[in-house]
């Protein structure tokens, strides 16, 4: 740290970093700035900037807004002030990797803004002492999460245990009952909605009645019709049955109806984990946690079982030469090869099990005789995106409406006015997962059109369902860095989203009162 920093004569104009964690803190941001506003005083400073992450967790820089907006206004040619304080080292963050928080700092103090920690007992000023300590408290953080996490899941099993519901969406035919300590009901939780009171618990409960009769359907379908789930889903949406969102059916949609357990009310937990919010991991079943005859059933549990059973006989374990048979089989008969094709037939193992077994498609492809030229399923598709399109325009248009905001469609471009000011683009990114295993998405903007804003949403490798979001501003973005990788550097990640809320709060409009 300079000695202009440290001078109590100069009132040198610094931002301030503060954050809460989700988890429980023991310090609040108010307390955090309390702290900061004694320590610039006491140096001869002033706060001219706030940057507040409350409620977000300290894991990544994934969902801390404020820190995204703080990393890219170090980098302007004059941010407008000299450096940043910070509470101490947790607040900063509680990165799991703990060179990602110093990776964070270094690009502050490259462009001339340094990370001060104002409740540690040292300074940071660059000694071989401060520079020790520092690294001590980053892995201090990190070692704190991991005990929470262990902690949390612990806690979450015992729940399980106990018969309550911990995490995710009720499914389709379901819905999540708020009960009190004495497990008394007290309401239906809405999509979205979390319990607020500590001792108060979840369990699931049939949904509307409709919705109860249709999975019965789903059931009987598939085992007395012997209809496949491909099958099923075009039957529903050919009767414009919405699924549990809105939407239309999928195989996969049908398939989970079909295997989860919670149908027959039992509470299963830990098939997947996501732990430190480093990688999902799919866990063996003897790592799940369960409680049966948790929940009212919808589903007779003989009529469950006599479908695992059918679905457990198709799914006998191939051997490589069975699979590839099985795949030669199916160029035979359609003169070409795509992962779409793959996964839409019924009898063949999916795309992603070919991968797994061979590393990749192509050299799937390569062994059964097959070099294609092209992948032509991304034509399948892009029209599937296509169709696609105006319900996820829907989606910003409804978004910015529930915020108070207003939309007008521009006609002759297909631009977005927002609140008669912004000019809002809406783009779909297709994934392409890479033969390596990665995923990649092709985004083309309308640059033509120089929108204000443009919304990027980025698939999921089915291209499905919205991944994440991208909303990137025309005025300090450029075309040529497009967020094309699964990870982009915080230079393009600082403008990622895990949902649209914050795009929509931010365009959104409030009421004010006229004066007297």
């Amino acid at each position: 740290m300079t000695d202009a920093i440290q001078s109590p004569d100069r009132h040198i104009p610094v931002a301030q970093y503060v954050r809460m964690s989700t988890e429980h803190q023991r310090y609040s941001t108010e307390n955090q700035a309390a702290a900061i506003a004694e320590y610039a005083k006491a140096h001869g400073m002033e706060i001219v900037q706030t940057y507040e992450d409350s409620g977000k967790s300290g894991l990544n820089l994934k969902g801390r807004s404020a820190l995204q907006a703080l990393l890219r206004d170090v980098k302007l040619p004059s941010p407008g002030f000299n450096a940043i304080l910070v509470y101490d080292v947790s607040r900063w963050g509680r990165f799991p990797d703990p060179d990602e928080a110093a990776a964070y700092v270094h690009a502050c103090k490259s462009h001339g803004v340094p990370v001060i920690y104002c409740a540690e007992a040292f300074k940071n000023d660059g000694s071989l002492p401060s520079t020790i300590m520092i690294g001590l408290k980053r892995s201090m953080a990190a070692e704190y999460s991991r005990e929470l996490s262990d902690k949390v899941f612990k806690g979450a099993c015992n729940i399980v245990r106990h018969g309550f519901r911990q995490g995710g969406t009720p499914g389709y035919g379901l819905r999540r009952q708020l009960v009190d300590e004495y497990l008394q009901p007290k309401a239906l939780l809405a999509r979205g909605e979390q319990k607020s009171i500590q001792t108060d618990r979840v369990i699931l409960v049939p949904g509307p009645s409709q919705e109860v009769a249709t999975v019965l359907r789903i059931y009987r379908l598939f085992l007395q019709e012997a209809m496949p789930e491909r099958v099923i889903a075009s039957v529903l949406n050919r009767e414009g049955i919405p699924n549990e969102v809105g939407g239309p059916w999928s195989r996969g949609t049908i398939h989970q109806i079909l295997t989860n357990e919670k149908y027959v009310g039992h509470n299963v937990y830990n098939r997947t984990s996501f732990k430190l919010k480093l990688q999902h991991v799919q866990n063996p079943p003897e790592a799940w946690v369960r409680k049966e005859h948790a929940f009212e059933a919808i589903v007779p549990f003989d009529l469950f079982e006599r479908v695992q059973a059918v679905i457990a006989a198709r799914s006998v374990h191939l051997d490589d030469r069975q699979m590839l048979e099985a795949l030669r089989s199916l160029l035979e008969r359609h003169g070409a090869l795509s992962g779409m094709l793959i996964d839409e037939e019924e009898g063949v193992p999916s795309s992603s099990a070919f991968r797994h077994r061979f590393g990749s498609l192509l050299r799937a492809y390569s062994l059964v005789g097959y070099s294609p030229k092209r992948d032509y399923a991304y034509l399948e598709i892009n029209r599937a995106l296509r169709q696609r399109h105006p319900e996820m325009v829907r989606l910003v248009v409804d978004g910015i409406a529930q915020h108070g905001g207003w939309v007008e469609p521009c006609r002759d471009t297909g631009l977005l006015r927002v609140n008669g000011e912004l000019l809002t683009s809406v783009v779909i990114a297709r994934c392409k997962p890479t033969p390596a295993g990665s995923n990649r998405w092709r985004i083309r903007l309308d640059a033509s059109l120089t929108p204000h804003l443009t919304v990027v949403i980025r698939m999921d490798p089915g291209n499905r369902h919205a991944h994440d979001f991208y909303v990137l501003p025309s005025i300090d973005f450029t075309p040529d860095g497009r967020p094309s990788m699964e990870d982009n550097g915080f230079s393009l990640d600082a403008y990622r989203m895990d949902t649209l809320e914050e795009f929509f709060a931010l365009a959104g409009r409030a009421a004010l009162l006229e004066a007297a």
